[in-house]
């Protein structure tokens, strides 16, 4: 999106919008939106995002600030290392006379 200027065009950044739903929900990503600042971003974000009153709070980030696993090697990001499986519920047995578990 563009802006009209003197006699340069300015190019908005990029905003990656995130959307809470109700309280004690988490910020789920919504979308994204071109803005020029942060105050401008999240009232976008209001306005295109949760026009049925749908959330009740936002976060914008600018998408250049946001820093990605690569997928392509998700089992060297995800993989538990050998011999540590005890990090994993399953790893162990639930004990007997143990009602709460």
């Amino acid at each position: 999106m563009t802006t009209p200027g003197n006699d340069a065009e300015e190019i908005w950044p990029l905003w990656e919008v995130f959307v809470r739903a109700n309280r004690g929900l988490s910020h789920v990503h919504a979308g994204s939106l071109h803005a020029p600042d942060a105050a401008m971003a999240v009232r976008n974000a209001r306005d295109l995002y949760t026009r049925r009153g749908e959330g009740v709070s936002i976060w914008v980030v600018p998408s250049d600030a946001i820093t990605t696993s690569d997928p392509g090697v998700r089992d060297a990001w995800f993989e538990s290392p050998a011999g540590k499986n005890y990090r994993h519920a399953s790893y162990y047995t639930q004990a007997e006379g143990v009602p709460h578990l």
